[in-house]
């Protein structure tokens, strides 16, 4: 490879799935010793784009060079060994297995005498871990590992095997601000030393202090490679989703009215301890605080998927039996949670499946549900919520993450809930969903509808609440209006401690 000569370089390349077009003309241009941002909405093609990279795919046609030399991956085993390496956001570890087992798998080192040579797997993963500053115990089970840790070993094991190219998707989204700081100090650490590494993420913040160069793609095509120095975050943005998004936040003014929620004196040991509060029926309440602060916690043991201790939960002054979750539905009560893939979708269930999950008994006739009785219901809410789908019975797991997120709400919304949930919901979109996604949670407000929205992002607890509550240790620190909620204010709550009997409820 000679000074001028691109590390890895992708032209014209496309890629479709019988009738549909992920990949259309998507080019891609990758120096040694470069952070390069891959950036798009959800659907726009940047995940196709890497599983060609990564030899998961094939491409159908364009050109694919790397260090110059024409290359065609026709697996994963073909690209690692070329040199390409690929984090996602969730580990791909054997949870049974140590860390040194899992760097190792595949190509376990051997005595002269045929035996494993664990003592060298030991010593080489110590040294690559300390090498990365993230001493990790060799010996220790990957299961027990956050998602942080385990990240550190999937680019142990990548650079182990010395990966020039290293393509980190989505990594931060589920981190702390602490385990993304350092993260991307090995990311930038990778650099110096030479590789090139793909950056994927919605959060431009980590794009602008991270990344030399962004690339945008829009609907399976190139539309642009930008200098992070030289370009603005508007400018980004306007690429991406074809217009400006002048309104990221279209908060609507809603008449709030009765208690729909309440909840009162909440524990659970160890986990919450004495939470009350009340959500309106059109209002927008907000739980912000730091990620472990027992948000989540509180949210399910409300909706009934965790136990509680004592307390007690009410919708419409109606109690809610505790952990019960069939018993919450049936009193008006949704719950869009954090994790879709996991927990809010059936993967290989078709949109209309998945849309229609929680209204089954409903349509059903004599017992019996056919696709016929499911096939309007799903599609009026597809519909509404525009999901980028070209039939109602492709399955969940070929979608984007907006539209898997769009499927998640339309499940509840087709309820009609007079409550609703919505953890995290726009993580891991892109832009322009949000700004559909934060547009439903206001029109959802303005139909009456209570809305309790927990959200680690501060500019959308600020922009959508009518109401914060801010947790912290599993206790309610504040209780803050619209207009007290400043940043400032939500990140003292956050991180003090209230006086004794001063906790907001």
């Amino acid at each position: 490879m000679t000074d001028t000569t691109p590390l890895m370089q992708l032209t014209g390349v496309s890629k479709s799935f019988g009738a549909v077009k992920a990949l259309i003309s998507a080019d891609l241009t990758l120096e040694a010793g470069s952070i390069h941002a891959l950036v798009g909405e959800n659907g726009a093609g940047k995940s196709t784009l890497v599983k060609i990279i990564g030899g998961l795919y094939h491409r159908d046609d364009g050109e694919f060079t790397l260090e110059g030399q024409s290359v065609d991956f026709h697996n994963t085993k073909e690209a690692k060994e070329a040199g390409i390496a690929v984090i996602y956001q969730e580990p791909t570890l054997f949870p049974d297995l140590t860390v040194a087992e899992n760097i190792f798998v595949g190509r376990q080192p051997y005595t002269r005498f045929g035996g494993l040579d664990r003592a060298k797997m030991r010593r080489e993963t110590l040294e690559l871990t300390r090498r990365l500053g993230v001493p990790i115990d060799p010996e220790r089970e990957a299961r027990g590992l956050s998602i942080a840790d385990q990240q550190v070993v999937e680019i142990a094991k990548s650079i182990s095997v010395g990966a020039k190219v290293i393509i980190m998707d989505e990594p931060t989204a589920a981190l702390s601000g602490v385990e993304v700081d350092r993260l991307m100090g090995i990311a930038r650490q990778l650099r110096d030393e030479g590789r090139g590494l793909i950056f994927i993420s919605h959060r431009f913040d980590e794009v602008f202090s991270l990344c030399d160069t962004i690339t945008v793609m829009r609907d399976g095509t190139y539309i642009a490679t930008n200098k992070a120095a030289e370009v603005t975050e508007d400018a980004i943005i306007r690429q991406m989703v074809g217009r400006s998004v002048e309104n990221l936040f279209p908060k609507q003014e809603t008449t709030i009215g009765e208690p729909v929620l309440e909840v009162k004196n909440l524990t659970s040991a160890g986990v919450f301890d004495d939470v009350s509060f009340t959500v309106r029926s059109g209002e927008i309440v907000a739980f912000a605080g730091l990620v472990g602060a027992g948000r989540s916690e509180i949210a399910r043991a409300v909706f009934g998927v965790d136990r509680y201790d004592s307390g007690s939960v009410s919708i419409g002054g109606k109690a809610v039996p505790p952990k019960n979750p069939m018993a919450a539905m049936r009193l008006g009560m949704g719950f869009v949670p954090e994790d879709r893939r996991k927990q809010g979708l059936a993967m290989a269930a078709g949109v209309q499946q998945n849309i229609t999950l929680a209204i089954r008994e409903n349509l059903a006739k004599f017992g019996f549900i056919t696709s016929s009785l499911e096939e309007p219901a799903a599609r009026t809410w597809a519909s509404r919520l525009q999901v980028k789908t070209h039939a109602l019975d492709t399955e969940a797991s070929m979608l984007s993450g907006g539209n898997q997120q769009k499927v998640v709400l339309g499940k509840w919304l087709a309820t009609q809930p007079k409550f609703l949930i919505v953890d995290e919901p726009t993580r891991g979109i892109d832009v322009g969903t949000k700004s559909e996604v934060h547009r439903l949670l206001s029109e959802l407000a303005g139909t009456g509808v209570a809305l309790l929205m927990i959200s680690s992002e501060l500019p959308e607890v600020l922009g959508m609440a009518d109401r914060v509550l801010v947790v912290r240790e599993g206790r309610i620190t504040a209780e803050l209006s619209r207009e007290q909620a400043t940043p400032e204010n939500v990140m003292y709550a956050a991180t003090h401690a209230t006086e004794e009997g001063e906790a907001a409820a």
